[in-house]
C-alpha cells in the first residue's frame, strides 16, 4: 500500500509545472586518440630529459664520492701530521733542555778548575807544592798530600772532559730535534694545503650535485605530471567508450524503457543546484569514509541502506519534505530528470535493475565523477566508494535531482 501511495504521489508530482530554470551541463570529457598520443609524446620528452638528468646526477654523485674519499684521506693525513708535529716539538724541547743541563755542567766544571788554577797562581810556585811544604807534618805526610792533590786535579780534568763530551752530544741531539721539528712543520703545512684543496674540490662538487639533484627533482615532478595527464586522458577515453557502449547496449535491451507498460521519461525539471549537489556528494562521501554500516531501511545518522543514503544526503544538502522524501530506488528513478550516462555530473543518481525494467530497479547510488560512485552496498560490504560498473544492471540513464 505504501509503495502504491508513493507511486501515485510521484505521478501526480509530474503534472506540477515547476518554475525552476533548465540548466545546461557539459558532457563527460571524451579525449580523442590524437590527444592521448600528444600526451604520450609529451610524457616521452619529459622521460628522456629526466633520464638524462638522472645520468648526469649519477655521474656527479660518483665524482663526489671519489672527492669525498680523497678529502677524508687528506684529513686523516693532516691529523697524523699534526700529531707527529706535536711529538717532534716535544722531542726538540726535551733535547734543548738536555743541552742546557749539559752546558751548565761544563760551565760549572770550568769555574771550579779555574778557581783552583787561580789559587795556585796567587800562592805562587804551584798550589800543590806550596801547600805540601807548609802544612805537611813529615816526609810521609808530604807524600800523601801531594798524591791526593794530584788525584783531585786529574779527576777534575776527567770530569770536565766528560761534561764537554755530554755537551757536544746534547748539542747534536738538539740540532737534530730542531731539524726534525722544522721538517715536520713543513710537511704539516703541505698536508694542510692538500687537505684544503681537497675540501674545496669536494665543496664545489657538492654544489654541482645539489644543483643537478634539484634539476632532476623538478624534471621528475614534470614527468609525473605529464604521466598523470596521459593516464587521465586514457582513463577518460576508456570511460567514455565504455559508457557509450553500455548506453548503446542498454538502449536496445528489451523492456529497458518499460515503466509499468508506459514510456515514462522522468521529470522535465530539476530541484537541485550545483551547491546542493556538491553538498550531497560531500555528505555521502563522509558517511562512506566513516565506514558506517549498511542496515536495511536505515537513513542515518549511524547506518544507511541505498535509498536511505540518497535521502539523507540530499536532506542534509537542503532538500526536505515536501520537495524531497524517502522513496524506494524505483520511485527515485520516476521522480528525477533523465540524464544520459555520458552527461553525468557529480550528485546525479544511478540505478540498477535486475532485468532493465524500472519496476525491477533494486539499487541506487550517488555519482561521484570519473566513473565512480558513493553507495550503501550491502550488509556484507557496507558503505563504499566504487566503480559505476561494479554492479550489474546499470540503467542507461541516471537521474538528476
Amino acid at each position: 500500500m505504501s509503495f502504491r501511495k508513493n507511486h501515485v504521489a510521484a505521478l501526480v508530482a509530474l503534472l506540477v509545472i515547476s518554475s525552476a530554470p533548465e540548466v545546461a551541463y557539459a558532457k563527460t570529457p571524451a579525449p580523442t586518440q590524437a590527444q592521448i598520443d600528444a600526451a604520450k609524446a609529451a610524457e616521452a620528452v619529459k622521460a628522456k630529459a629526466a633520464s638524462a638528468a638522472q645520468s648526469k646526477l649519477n655521474s656527479a654523485t660518483q665524482t663526489l664520492r671519489q672527492l669525498t674519499s680523497i678529502a677524508d684521506a687528506a684529513a686523516a693525513k693532516y691529523k697524523k701530521a699534526q700529531a707527529d708535529l706535536i711529538i717532534a716539538t716535544k722531542q726538540a724541547n726535551t733535547a734543548a733542555a738536555h743541552y742546557a743541563l749539559a752546558q751548565a755542567s761544563v760551565n760549572q766544571a770550568n769555574k771550579t778548575i779555574g778557581r783552583m788554577a787561580q789559587n795556585a797562581y796567587i800562592m805562587g810556585g804551584g798550589f800543590t807544592d806550596l801547600e805540601s811544604v807548609l802544612h805537611a807534618s813529615g816526609p810521609q805526610d808530604l807524600m800523601d798530600r801531594l798524591s791526593t792533590l794530584n788525584s783531585l786535579g786529574a779527576n777534575n780534568s776527567a770530569a770536565l772532559a766528560r761534561f764537554k763530551a755530554a755537551s757536544i752530544v746534547a748539542q747534536a741531539a738538539k740540532v737534530e730535534a730542531d731539524r726534525t721539528k722544522a721538517a715536520q712543520a713543513v710537511a704539516t703545512d703541505k698536508v694542510a694545503a692538500t687537505k684544503k684543496a681537497a675540501d674545496e674540490s669536494k665543496a664545489i662538487q657538492q654544489k654541482e650535485v645539489d644543483r643537478l639533484r634539484s634539476v632532476q627533482n623538478q624534471l621528475a615532478k614534470e614527468l609525473a605530471s605529464a604521466r598523470n595527464v596521459r593516464i587521465t586522458l586514457e582513463q577518460q577515453r576508456q570511460l567514455a567508450l565504455l559508457e557509450e557502449a553500455s548506453a548503446a547496449k542498454a538502449a536496445v535491451t528489451p523492456g529497458q524503457y518499460r515503466v509499468w507498460g508506459g514510456t515514462f521519461k522522468g521529470r522535465s525539471t530539476i530541484r537541485s543546484t550545483d551547491s546542493i549537489r556538491a553538498a550531497a556528494v560531500a555528505f555521502a562521501s563522509k558517511q562512506v569514509l566513516a565506514h558506517k554500516p549498511y542496515v536495511w531501511g536505515a537513513q542515518g545518522p549511524n547506518s544507511f541502506d541505498c535509498s536511505g543514503l540518497v535521502y539523507a544526503a540530499y536532506k542534509a544538502a537542503g532538500l526536505g519534505y515536501p520537495n524531497w522524501s524517502r522513496l524506494n530506488a524505483a520511485l527515485y528513478f520516476v521522480d528525477t530528470q533523465r540524464v544520459p550516462l555520458s552527461q553525468l555530473i557529480p550528485g546525479d543518481l544511478l540505478f540498477y535493475s535486475y532485468d532493465g525494467s524500472v519496476q525491477n530497479i533494486h539499487h541506487i547510488t550517488i555519482y561521484a565523477g570519473n566513473g565512480k560512485m558513493w553507495e550503501a552496498n550491502s550488509t556484507k560490504t557496507g558503505l563504499k566508494f566504487s566503480d559505476i560498473y561494479s554492479i550489474k544492471g546499470l540503467m542507461p540513464s541516471g537521474g538528476r535531482v
